[in-house]
């Protein structure tokens, strides 16, 4: 399987069966996906891996049982394995006030960065798991944290310089529990909207 083909294949799965991933899946996946570039060589991208119970301890923070009932995607909370990848912030400080890094003004403080690239990095790191899971034959679904994103941090002891960029649901895909999404129904915008060469116009 080529890039190309793993981006052309590569759909949001809300729906998964049972099965389980083989030990060793999901550490084989993030280890592969943590090779994406990060500013200044950081290396700032972590991730929070959560499989059997604290799978179902991450839904009771974020979708408490109350609220399940009018879900629309129930096959998503079948999902074996949950990513969170967080950009830490501390690590892209700590590395730019080496000396040679210094001169781009970037080490005192993460509210000098006018990019803050840990989150940039991590959404790097995102899509090169989702693209590794596809070639390995999985189901995979980005989604945001939003308002939960504190729950998550205090349920699952993140450090505070760590930024969430979102959740990846991996497992195998139930092709008979599936409920489109409405975004689905969205047409690919062509070429010539989206590539503006030699200027914007």
């Amino acid at each position: 399987m080529t890039v190309a083909d793993a981006l052309r294949d590569r759909r949001s799965c809300r729906s998964f069966t049972d099965e389980p991933l083989a030990d060793g899946v999901v550490d084989d996946l993030v280890d592969r996906a943590r090779r994406t570039p990060s500013a200044g060589n950081s290396q700032g991208v972590e991730f929070l891996v959560l499989e059997g119970a604290d799978v179902a301890a991450y839904w009771d923070v974020t979708l408490p049982p109350e609220r399940r009932a009018a879900f629309p995607w129930p096959g998503l909370l079948r999902a074996p394995a949950l990513v969170v990848p967080c950009g830490m912030a501390d690590r892209y400080v700590e590395r730019y006030a080496e000396d040679d890094k210094a001169h781009a003004g970037l080490g005192t403080s993460a509210d000098d960065w006018t990019v803050p690239y840990w989150l940039v990095d991590a959404a790097f790191a995102a899509m090169a798991l989702q693209l590794l899971a596809v070639e390995a034959g999985l189901g995979c679904c980005f989604f945001g944290l939003f308002e939960h994103e504190a729950a998550v941090v205090a349920r699952f002891g993140l450090p505070d310089d760590a930024r969430a960029v979102g959740t990846i649901a991996l497992g195998y895909p139930d092709p008979t529990g599936a409920r489109p999404s409405g975004s689905t129904v969205r047409g690919r915008r062509p070429l010539d909207e989206v590539l503006h060469r030699g200027g914007w116009a």
